[in-house]
C-alpha cells in the first residue's frame, strides 16, 4: 500500500486527485492539508483521513511516501523542493512552476535526491491521443506538415472552489494566465503526438474579457495564439482561451501529406481520418474530459504504477520542462513581438 498526502484541497484535488486516489486499490490517502484549514478538515472527513496543520507537518510524517501538490502556481516550486528534500516522491499539478529557474531547480533536485517528480500533463494520457500517436507513427496520414490545436472554455471562475477568490486571476498567485494554464497542455500534447520538440515560437497574448470582482481587467492573459516551429520543420498553431462561452473546444487537427487526422473534433468519434480521395476512417474511443464532465484522467493510475514498479514517470519533471520552455518562450514573444528560440531562452 502506498501512502499519499495531498497538499491543497481546491478543485483539482477534489475532482481528480482525491477521488482517483480513493478508488485505487494500492493507495491509502494518509492525509490532506490546505491554507484554508476548514477546507482541509472538511475534505479529510469526507475521505476518512487526517487534516495536517501544514504541509510542513505532512512532510515530516515518515509514513507518507509521496505527495500531490495541488496548490496555486506560485507555490509549486517551493513545496516540491521541500517534499523532494524530505524524501517524498512528488506529483505536481501544472504549470510546473512560474520561472525557468524554478523548473530547472525542480528537475535537478529530483535527480539529486533520487525521488520521482511527475507533472500532471494529462492530455497525453487520453486514450484517443495515445491512439493518434500510434497512427501518426504508422504513417496513417503520411508525413505531418502542419497542425492546429485548441483548448478553450469559459474560464476558471466557473471551476474554482472559492468563487469569491479566483487565484487564477491574481498575478501574484498565478503568475500567468490561459497560456500557461491551458497552453502548456497543448504544447506537451503536440510534442508527444509528433515525437518532436518545439524550436521557435511567435505568440500573441491578451486580456480580452475577464474582469476581477471590482470590474477591472484581470492581471493575466485570458487568450493566447502561438505559432510553433518544431525541430523537424513542422509549423503549426495553438489557440487557448478562457472566454469560449459555448461548448468547450479541446480539439487537435494534424495535416499530413496523405490526409488529415481530427482528434476530439467530432462529438461522436474521437478520431476522424480524412484521406485526399474522400475516404474516412472513424474511431469511437472515448470522450475527452471537460470541466463539466469529469472522468478518470489517467494521471493517478500512471503515477501509482510508477511508484509501485519503481519506474520513472513518462511525464517526468524533465519531460514537462520541455513544454514549459516553449510556454516561457511564447510569453517572451508576446512581450517583445519577436520570434523566440526556445533553446536560447533562460528567464
Amino acid at each position: 500500500m502506498i501512502n499519499i498526502g495531498v497538499i491543497g484541497c481546491g478543485k483539482i484535488a477534489q475532482v481528480r486527485h482525491l477521488p482517483e486516489y480513493a478508488s485505487h486499490p494500492s493507495v491509502r490517502i494518509s492525509g490532506v492539508c490546505d491554507a484554508e484549514k476548514s477546507r482541509a478538515v472538511e475534505v479529510a472527513e469526507r475521505y476518512h483521513t487526517k487534516a495536517y496543520a501544514s504541509y510542513e507537518d505532512m512532510l515530516k510524517d515518515e509514513n507518507v511516501d509521496a505527495v500531490s501538490v495541488c496548490t496555486a502556481n506560485h507555490s509549486h516550486c517551493e513545496i516540491t523542493l521541500k517534499a523532494l528534500e524530505a524524501g517524498k516522491h512528488v506529483l505536481c499539478e501544472k504549470p510546473m512552476a512560474v520561472t525557468y529557474a524554478e523548473c530547472k531547480e525542480m528537475v535537478e533536485t529530483a535527480k539529486r535526491t533520487g525521488r520521482f517528480l511527475m507533472i500532471g500533463h494529462n492530455q497525453r494520457l487520453a486514450k484517443a491521443h495515445r491512439k493518434a500517436k500510434e497512427l501518426v507513427e504508422k504513417g496513417e496520414i503520411g508525413r505531418i506538415i502542419t497542425f492546429k490545436s485548441t483548448f478553450g472554455h469559459s474560464g476558471p471562475e466557473n471551476w474554482a472552489v472559492d468563487k469569491n477568490n479566483i487565484w487564477f486571476f491574481n498575478k501574484s498567485a498565478a503568475s500567468f494566465g490561459a497560456m500557461a494554464d491551458l497552453g502548456v497542455h497543448k504544447t506537451d500534447l503536440i510534442q508527444f503526438l509528433l515525437s518532436d520538440r518545439i524550436k521557435e515560437v511567435l505568440a500573441v497574448t491578451g486580456t480580452l474579457d475577464k474582469k476581477d470582482n471590482q470590474g477591472n481587467a484581470i492581471g493575466v492573459d485570458d487568450n493566447a495564439i502561438c505559432i510553433y516551429k518544431l525541430e523537424s520543420g513542422i509549423i503549426g498553431n495553438i489557440n487557448v482561451s478562457w472566454s469560449y462561452y459555448g461548448e468547450e473546444d479541446n480539439s487537435t487537427v494534424l495535416y499530413g501529406t496523405e490526409g488529415c487526422m481530427r482528434i476530439y473534433d467530432n462529438p461522436d468519434y474521437s478520431i476522424v481520418i480524412e484521406k485526399g480521395n474522400g475516404q474516412k476512417t472513424l474511431y469511437a474511443i472515448d470522450k475527452i474530459q471537460t470541466n463539466d464532465r469529469q472522468n478518470n484522467s489517467g494521471v493517478i493510475d500512471c503515477w501509482v504504477s510508477c511508484l509501485e514498479n519503481k519506474i520513472p514517470p513518462e511525464i517526468s519533471g524533465e519531460e514537462a520542462f520541455y513544454a514549459m520552455k516553449a510556454v516561457f518562450a511564447a510569453l517572451e514573444s508576446a512581450r517583445t513581438g519577436h520570434i523566440i528560440s526556445v533553446d536560447g531562452l533562460e528567464v
